[in-house]
């Protein structure tokens, strides 16, 4: 049945800022037009973003008018979802490692007391196998939504669950807020990554021209072994990024309307995130504290 009440209100309030200052297609400066607030629940609570949004207005850019939202965003959530990422991730290990029924996972959700429906565990179960069909790397489908811009800004986050051995990596284009591709891999196989990126870059027509990510090992040593040649930088906070980990001390949601600190970065299920930047992007990032990534052991 449909929902009959509302989701609880946010207990805090996260700033995410977009760090790209240049349009990603016509290499003109683009300004901060807006702040786009989406109320996100995660496994420890409902958190409101406010996601810095900047537009093109240069005649003639393919990405004229179209709102670039903050890179951090797909940290936190998918495009178009009201679950995290921790909620997908967690729902997709109780079904297909633990092998429980979908009354069993909603019971268990309520039990942490997250404001979700059985539906909604059906629709989010249903996401969560559609992420790791085949048939996502389909390379018309990839073309597709990839060749208007002729580069992909990709953004790789690596989710362990609370539940399960399985890393659920995601791949996803910044700028079109598509999902590449998505594997589940058990964590000692972490080195795997490799082959799935090595894939999905030989499906894209267009050239991934560099990576920012956090300092996480199996992120860096998949990065320099299946883009040797792509500048890689880490970003300003090499710490893993958790969406769902609450704040030691939590503070009211006036109080808290700025970005995420090292302690809303914890490590309670870990998340990385890495970006894919122009060429042209990458000294830019210096200015936030990037520093060039070496390639792990």
């Amino acid at each position: 049945m449909a929902r009959t009440t509302g989701h609880p209100p946010a207990s805090r309030l996260v700033g995410l800022d977009n760090r790209r200052r240049q349009c990603a297609a016509c290499g003109g400066r683009v300004p901060a037009d807006y702040r786009a607030r989406r109320n996100v629940v995660t496994l420890n609570g409902v958190v409101a973003l406010k996601v810095q949004v900047r537009v093109c207005h240069r005649e003639g850019c393919p990405l004229r008018q179209k709102a670039i939202r903050a890179e951090e965003e797909g940290l936190w959530v998918l495009p178009e979802h009201e679950f995290g990422l921790d909620v997908i991730a967690l729902i997709g290990a109780l079904r297909h490692q633990e092998k429980r029924s979908v009354p069993a996972i909603h019971a268990a959700l309520r039990a942490r007391d997250v404001p979700i429906s059985a539906r909604s565990v059906s629709n989010l179960l249903e996401r969560y196998d559609a992420l790791l069909s085949p048939r996502s790397l389909d390379p018309a489908r990839l073309q597709a939504v990839t060749r208007r811009l002729g580069r992909v800004v990709l953004a790789l986050s690596g989710l362990v669950p609370e539940a399960g051995d399985a890393v659920l990596w995601v791949a996803r284009d910044c700028l079109s807020s598509e999902v590449l591709a998505a594997w589940s891999l058990p964590e000692p196989r972490a080195g795997a990554l490799v082959e799935h990126l090595q894939t999905l870059v030989r499906a894209l027509d267009v050239p991934v021209v560099g990576v920012v990510s956090d300092g996480q090992a199996p992120i860096v040593r998949a990065v320099a072994e299946a883009l040797p040649d792509v500048p890689h930088q880490l970003r300003p906070s090499h710490g893993r990024f958790d969406a769902a980990c609450p704040r030691a001390t939590p503070e009211p949601l006036e109080a808290s309307s700025h970005a995420p600190t090292a302690t809303e970065r914890g490590a309670c299920a870990p998340l990385g995130m890495a970006f894919t930047l122009g060429r042209e992007l990458l000294p830019e990032l210096l200015e936030f504290g990037a520093t060039w990534a070496a390639p792990g052991p």
